[in-house]
């Protein structure tokens, strides 16, 4: 079956490709320029696309994000379809993945494919720990929708932090969306902010709980001395045996996507790149130095890209409280 995919999809792709282009283009303008307009953040519509594409194709079932996306007015589902209706087409042919979306080993895992890769390690970690979690704290939860979704029925406290008009533009949506939001606290806070942690304190939060702190692709937006300040709050204020569930990413990723055209997307939405980690020579060495460096303790973690003679390009890690 995937000769016969092959065979439909590449003259498919070609006849169809002005139509992609017009759905790229549809999806570009939404995702930028209306996020712009509407001061909130375009790369979180760039994760979220990534999941609904997930589900779409048959890799991870997310109903919540597949609703999300189609309500959020800074995004285009019939631009999206325009753009991958071929792939689609080829991967029911093939009766699995097929070039995009795809899950390659973690070792050969790229940039094309960072949205699913990273995507299925956070949930592997996730699940490992919420067995035996009372609460899930998601920090700079964007538009992930994983407390709407399973976990809402397998934690008690769930708790989403945000920026104040991140927060407001996703809870207008998800009541749009209607998704039950009834289980989740939203907490505006600024990670910039080293007293950010007194706003998750006001709430039920309770700090002798076992926690799982989820915090996805939020790390290379910030300076060193956010991370730090932010790792240290909840170090302090977090029960032993608690876990922050992170992503660190190398220097070469973050010094790669500050070339004038990644800047001028980001900075269109008031968003750059910051952290990066020296992950050139010995990965492992340099991420359990900075965790060690945090007065935390390394556990399971997972390296993306290890292939590249540049060196892993990220790391989706257990920081052990």
């Amino acid at each position: 079956m995937i000769a016969l995919a092959w065979l439909v999809y590449i003259p498919l792709q070609i006849l169809w490709l002005p139509i992609s282009l017009l759905g790229v283009m549809w999806v570009a303008y939404k995702q930028i320029a209306v996020s712009q307009r509407m001061g909130v953040s375009q790369t979180a519509v760039e994760i979220i696309n990534g999941r609904w594409t997930m589900d779409v194709f048959g890799l991870r079932r997310d109903e919540p994000a597949r609703k999300l996306a189609s309500a959020i007015p800074n995004n285009s589902i019939a631009g999206l379809w325009l753009t991958l209706f071929p792939l689609w087409l080829a991967r029911q042919i093939a009766g699995e993945p097929f070039l995009y979306p795809t899950l390659p080993s973690p070792e050969n895992a790229g940039l094309a494919n960072l949205v699913p890769s990273r995507t299925m390690e956070f949930d592997a970690l996730i699940s490992a720990n919420s067995d035996t979690a009372d609460q899930l704290v998601v920090l700079g939860a964007g538009l992930d929708t994983r407390v709407f979704g399973a976990l809402n029925q397998n934690i008690v406290s769930l708790f989403e932090l945000d920026q104040k008009a991140m927060q407001a533009y996703k809870r207008e949506h998800l009541k749009k969306a209607d998704i039950d939001t009834t289980k989740v606290q939203f907490v505006e806070v600024d990670f910039a902010d080293a007293d950010w942690i007194t706003g998750l304190m006001a709430t039920s939060y309770d700090p002798k709980k076992r926690t799982i702190f989820l915090w996805e692709g939020v790390t290379l937006y910030l300076s060193e001395s956010a991370v730090q300040n932010t790792l240290v709050a909840l170090k302090s204020h977090a029960v032993k045996g608690s876990v922050v569930v992170a992503d660190f990413y190398s220097q070469h990723f973050v010094n790669m996507s500050k070339g004038k055209a990644v800047n001028n997307l980001l900075e269109a939405t008031g968003e750059s790149l910051n952290l990066g980690l020296d992950f050139s020579d010995d990965a492992e060495a340099a991420l359990r130095a900075f965790i060690s460096s945090q007065g935390l303790a390394l556990g399971r973690h997972q390296f993306l890209g290890g292939g590249d003679k540049k060196g892993p390009f990220m790391v989706i890690a257990e920081l052990l409280i």
